[in-house]
């Protein structure tokens, strides 16, 4: 379950971000093509935060779906897995375009 260490890791750039003050919140955006399960990382969340100044926060995330452009005819397709084809040539290439995020995109904290 890497999740664990995932959401250990969310909290603990949260904790060194908010230094002593006490976070509210941590928001959260996660591509569908990474893979990691949101709803283990919720589970997860409040036994890591529980110890730190981020007890008690609640986390906020936002998905991001899927996309993806080809080389060739340069349309946007979107993306359920890692690979995908475009329909103008099964064979084109394709560039991942949004997907693959996974990055704490801020914090809510308390004043100091």
């Amino acid at each position: 379950m890497h999740e664990l260490s995932i959401t250990r890791n969310i909290v603990a750039i949260a904790c060194e971000q908010a230094g002593e003050r006490r976070v509210r919140a941590v928001y959260l955006r996660v591509g569908a093509l990474t893979g990691v399960d949101i709803q283990a990382v919720r589970f997860c969340y409040d036994l890591c935060a529980e110890g730190t100044v981020a007890a008690g926060s609640t986390l906020e995330v936002e998905h991001v779906p899927g996309a993806a452009r080809c080389t060739v005819c340069q349309r946007e397709i979107a993306l359920s897995l890692p690979l995908g084809i475009c329909p103008c040539d099964k064979r084109a290439p394709i560039e991942r375009t949004a997907g693959d995020e996974l990055l704490v995109t801020g914090l809510e904290v308390d004043d100091v």
